[in-house]
Order: structure tokens, then sequence, then C-alpha cells
């Protein structure tokens, strides 16, 4: 199951249902879930459908509300009001040697930080370039959203806190990051900086999310492209050391790591006008033009 954020026109959020036709977006649908009881009007909470969801798979997937088709509609993220955006650093093989290659050295542990949640943005809303940095990079991530209260799971049950997945963009401001602050936050957090989406895809449609997919495309050009299979640190360890440390709460949001590629040991930063596409294999692609400040 495929669920969303999503407006027609003007009109309020609403919580949504994706109906694919061949895969493609422009011949889906989406299946307006107001009508069910505590998940419509105003305010509608994605994170409370992920608390409910347990209970009433069954009720959401038969749903039969208003229908549009996806190219007619306005898709928000998926969740806008987690309480935890965290995100791992160099938990990829082959990044973690492009920045050793660069002086930085690679961490023996999982290195967390936090992206604040005011990051969060569309999954086809601008980026804005800060007019404080020209070193705006990108970082194509699986997401994982968590479905359930947890603390101190083990790796091998993991799986069972897991509501589903989605594709995330780890925008980075690299001088506010590496130079200007001793930790991540500041250069992780700039406003439009987190985008993600474009829905939630049920874990129970992802048989192994640790085999999939991910390209980064700036203006056509490939910048990023490799498997997850590739993590140090599988989604498993990720939730287990979390949860050694915090409660994690449904609608909370992972970022498990980025691959190579990105423009930092180049230089070749974001620019305004620049279209930046994320997509990852079996959970649709995400889409941000590079915008300049107001």
């Amino acid at each position: 199951m495929k669920l969303a954020r999503f407006r027609i026109g003007d009109g309020p959020v609403r919580l949504g249902r994706i109906e694919m036709s061949a895969g493609e977006i422009d011949a889906g649908e989406i299946v307006d879930l107001s009508g069910l009881p505590g998940l419509g009007g105003p305010g509608a909470s994605m994170r409370r459908l992920l608390e409910e969801l347990p209970e009433r798979r069954a009720e959401i997937t038969a749903a039969e509300g208003e229908r549009s088709p996806l190219a007619e509609v306005r898709l928000e993220a998926p969740i806008d009001d987690p309480q935890k955006y965290l995100a791992i650093g160099m938990n990829y093989r082959e990044h973690a040697e492009e920045a050793r290659l660069a002086g930085i050295p690679v961490p023996e542990h999982q290195i967390w930080f936090n992206k604040q949640v005011s990051c969060i943005a569309g999954p086809f809303d601008d980026i804005v370039k800060p007019a404080v940095s020209d070193a705006l990079d990108y970082e194509i991530e699986l997401g994982v959203v968590i479905g359930e209260r947890c603390r101190d799971v083990p790796a091998e049950r993991a799986h069972e806190v897991i509501a589903g997945y989605l594709v995330a963009n780890d925008v980075s401001v690299r001088d506010w990051l590496q130079q200007r602050s001793p930790t991540f936050t500041l250069g992780k957090s700039f406003d439009t900086h987190g985008p993600i989406g474009p829905w939630i895809t049920t874990a129970d449609e992802v048989p192994d999310p640790e085999a999939l997919l991910m390209t980064l495309t700036v203006d056509g050009e490939v910048r990023q492209s490799h498997r997850t299979d590739d993590m140090i640190h599988g989604i498993a360890a990720q939730i287990a050391e979390l949860t050694t440390v915090m409660t994690l709460m449904p609608g909370d949001l992972i970022a498990t790591g980025t691959p190579s590629g990105i423009g930092a040991p180049t230089g070749a930063f974001l620019k305004p006008g620049h279209i930046v596409r994320a997509e990852i294999e079996g959970l649709g692609a995400i889409e941000n033009r590079v915008v300049a400040p107001d």
C-alpha cells in the first residue's frame, strides 16, 4: 500500500491511498481517505494514520473514497510532523572511501545527527539555496518510517517496528556542516532541505529494502547510482542502535545514508535552476528545483 498526503487545487491537505497503473505516476490515481473516521478534516495527520494502521489496515485498504488522477493533485510531504528526523553519516562503503580520500576519517561506529523537522519539504517543492553558502549539496537516501512506539529493539525484530519506506534527499550545506559548526545539525537543517516522498510505501510491499537501486540526477546527469546493499550498518542495526538510546515514535524518520557521488569532492554543487531528481526502485521519485532565496 502507498499512503500519501495531497491537495486538490487550493483545498485542504487530505490523506490518500495511491493506486498505480502500469507503474507510471501519470497513470495512477489517489483514493481520498477523508471519509474514514478520525482521518479526515483539517489537519489530517499521517502520523495518526500510522499509529492506527495495524488495527485499520483492512479498512484503509478497502476504502472507496473520491478518486483523482495523480497528475491532477499536488502531493505534499507524506508526513510533515514527525517528532524526530534522524540520519546516519558515512554509511556506504564507497562513500566512506570517497570521504577518506578527501581527508575525512572513517568512523568506527554509527554516527548520527538530527535534521530538524522544520526542514521537511514536499516531493516536488523547491529547494532554496541559502544566500550564506555556495556549497549546496545533494544526498539521495532510503528513508525509513517508524510505525510504532519502540525502545530497546533487538536487530532481529527491527522489521516489526517499520511502517514503510520513502525517498529522501538529505540536502546539505557543506560549509555549515563541516567547517562552521562542530555538529552536523545546522548544515543539515536549513528550511526546504528535507524533501521526502512521493509517498510512504508500506513495508509489506518492500521485500528487501537493502537491495534497491537508488539514482540521483541533476538536470538529467546521473550523479549517484548505487544499490542499498552497500550499507555498512544495515537498517536493523540502525534501529537497534537508536532504540538503545531513545524511544522512537510512529512517524519518526530515519535517513539510512547516501552512496558515493555527492558534489563535495569535485565542487559540483547545486545552483539555482538545477533540477534534482532522486528515485528509488519501487518507491517512486521526488524532483525538486533549486531556487535563489526571496
